[in-house]
């Protein structure tokens, strides 16, 4: 009896340290992420407005220093996210940051953190650490691509100098998007949909022990490039 009962604790005890994969219809996860987005590009809306309107009623309270004008931007040429904010310009013909699509690509890629951490946690449970960055980034290349997105990258480049170049030429999660407005519009709404994948790779290499910049970059739709930048030394 005795022996009965500990086998099946020690099964439910497995069952938890390992539990089954669970598959979800491809089309099912393109829907979320379009409603994840929407959603919380709303509440990151609400959000941006609320603490603009607490920081103006303590501005008017003398709580405050008034927030100070810096000088207007230079416009960047190249349509890339290597600057992660977007910018418009003001009715006062001043450059401001849009606060709400920062608010936004950042709650994407705190999501993409929490998603990629678990997911190599469940790739690597069965290995050791990695020896170092080279090999640690072929796993984020191979292994965790084919997880996350059902192929492995197409092209892998680096300095040697802790900066790695990751290329897929038909990205998964912005390969249906377009816009009726052209080309342009197309590939700002791109921007926001490359967010969580980069927190997913970020993530990623956090539990297995790297801190890494993550960027990415969208210069021609479906093709997408993620900058990992990794401490010296690391």
């Amino acid at each position: 009896m005795a022996t009965s009962a500990s086998t099946s604790v020690a099964g439910n005890l497995a069952a938890l340290a390992d539990p089954p994969a669970r598959s979800v219809d491809g089309p099912a996860v393109d829907y979320f992420l379009i409603e994840m987005v929407n959603t919380l590009r709303a509440s990151s809306a609400v959000a941006v407005t609320r603490t603009k309107k607490i920081e103006q009623e303590m501005t008017e309270a003398g709580l405050l220093f008034p927030p100070q004008q810096g000088p207007p931007a230079v416009p960047s040429k190249r349509d890339s996210m290597a600057s992660t904010s977007s910018k418009t310009a003001g009715a006062d013909g001043k450059t401001v940051v849009d606060d709400e699509e920062e608010a936004l690509r950042l709650r994407l890629e705190s999501i993409g953190m929490h998603v990629g951490a678990n997911i190599a946690e469940r790739l690597c449970h069965d290995r050791g650490l990695f020896a170092d960055t080279l090999d640690a980034i072929k796993f984020i290349c191979k292994e965790l691509w084919v997880a996350c997105w059902d192929k492995q990258v197409d092209n892998l480049r680096t300095n040697h100098r802790g900066v790695y170049v990751l290329q897929d030429n038909a990205f998964k999660p912005i390969q249906r998007i377009s816009s009726w407005q052209g080309r342009a519009d197309a590939l700002r709404r791109s921007k926001m949909y490359a967010a969580m994948p980069a927190g997913i790779i970020k993530g990623a290499l956090s539990r297995l022990g790297f801190q890494a910049v993550v960027v990415p970059e969208i210069t021609t739709l479906p093709q997408c490039t993620f900058q990992v930048k990794l401490p010296k030394g690391s």
